[in-house]
């Protein structure tokens, strides 16, 4: 494997580092404390490029490979992970989707107003009884004439308030289970459709956290993406590739948080010398090092594999799991670190430390993670890793 960036990787990781710096990090601290989306910069990512980066250029993305859409969630996220979740469900979630499994006509209608950014885009997976357990989903779409009707309620859906397209997961055949899930695809402003509350958080706070409403919504069936059944199949496709971008956000928002310990254990002084200086505390930066290297070459080998054309199902889900439970170590050290200043707002690792808890649940919990490894290793050549 080739550990080091290409030109235009290097390239990529430059410029979403000065975006993160000139465009994110004044507005970062203002968002989480007001719970609110910052449209403006949410809109101006998307007019450079950042929310279809993986997308060919034939379908108006960017025509980027994995690591350099990682680089770019990982920057993001090391000032603002609120924005770097949404970055990562735009293309995740949703154009990596769409991309794999639409047809010729919903490319061309859905990707290229992503590329431009003059549109949003959302998964709907999650309900209230249907979490893990993606088989229990009973929002249902069934037939009528040439259009599908949908009736339920998805909760806990990243983007869903302002999303301008969202993929809605389905049963076309209630009383089956997983196989009678289907994947389909709603526009904002369809009759039926509405978004619900917003959820307050205790991270991400700057993101938004939705409920959507089904209430005898219509769409074509022509808006059916892929095949009928296949829904869970598809739901598991997006997720393997979604992982490796939750692990990107966890591992910038460790990074930030490490790049903040580092700063203030040389400027903050204790008995006449630099805190940085005792033991108890190197000790603490060089774990902390030594765990976001790990998670970066996870992610980043999942990331590769993926660029390769290689099986990354279990590199996406190692990746994620490592990457997250770091990111929650690393920003418990770097409040440690800062002492009594840590716990307070006018410190970012405690925003940091916030934000990283959501990453050991959402794209799947780090169990569910653990599930997917054991599995998989054990089906492998004597439970080697492959790759």
């Amino acid at each position: 494997m080739e550990f080091a960036l290409s030109g235009d990787q290097a390239m990529m990781r430059d410029t979403a580092r000065r975006i993160a710096e000139e465009k994110l990090k004044p507005h970062a601290r203002d968002i989480d404390e007001r719970e609110a989306v910052h449209y403006d910069t949410i809109r101006e990512l998307g007019e450079m490029g950042f929310m279809a980066m993986m997308v060919p250029e034939t379908y108006g993305g960017a025509g980027l490979d994995t690591l350099s859409y990682v680089l770019a969630v990982e920057e993001f996220s090391r000032v603002c992970a609120s924005t770097g979740v949404c970055v990562s469900v735009n293309n995740s979630l949703f154009a990596d989707g769409v991309f794999a499994f639409g047809t010729e006509d919903q490319k061309k209608a859905y990707l290229p107003p992503l590329g431009r950014g003059e549109a949003q885009a959302c998964l709907a997976l999650t309900e209230p009884g249907a979490g893990t357990d993606v088989g229990s989903t009973v929002t249902s779409a069934l037939k009528d004439g040439t259009e599908y009707v949908i009736n339920g309620k998805k909760h806990f859906v990243t983007n869903g308030g302002f999303a301008d397209y969202l993929l809605v997961l389905v049963t076309t055949d209630p009383g089956t289970g997983h196989r009678g899930l289907s994947m389909v695809l709603v526009e904002k402003g369809t009759p039926g459709f509405t978004v619900g509350r917003q959820e307050q958080k205790l991270g991400i706070r700057g993101s938004d956290t939705s409920e959507l409403l089904f209430e005898n919504c219509r769409v074509p069936q022509t808006n059916l993406l892929g095949e009928e059944g296949r829904g869970l199949n598809i739901a598991l496709s997006i997720l393997n590739g979604g992982r490796i971008g939750i692990a990107a956000q966890a591992l910038g928002i460790a990074q930030g948080a490490y790049d903040a310990s580092v700063r203030y254990a040389k400027e903050r002084t204790q008995f006449g010398k630099p805190i940085a200086e005792f033991q108890a505390i190197a000790f603490k930066l060089a774990e902390m090092a030594t765990e976001l290297e790990a998670a970066r070459l996870l992610t980043y080998r999942a990331a590769w594999l993926k660029d390769a054309g290689q099986d990354y199902i279990t590199a996406s889900s190692m990746a994620k799991l490592y990457a997250s439970e770091a990111s929650i170590r690393i920003t418990n050290e770097a409040i440690q670190i800062h002492g009594g200043y840590g716990y307070i707002r006018d410190f970012d690792v405690e925003r940091f430390y916030r934000d990283a808890r959501i990453t050991t649940l959402y794209e799947g919990t780090s169990e569910a993670q653990k599930i997917v490894i054991s599995r998989n290793i054990l089906k492998s050549d004597g439970g080697r890793s492959q790759g």
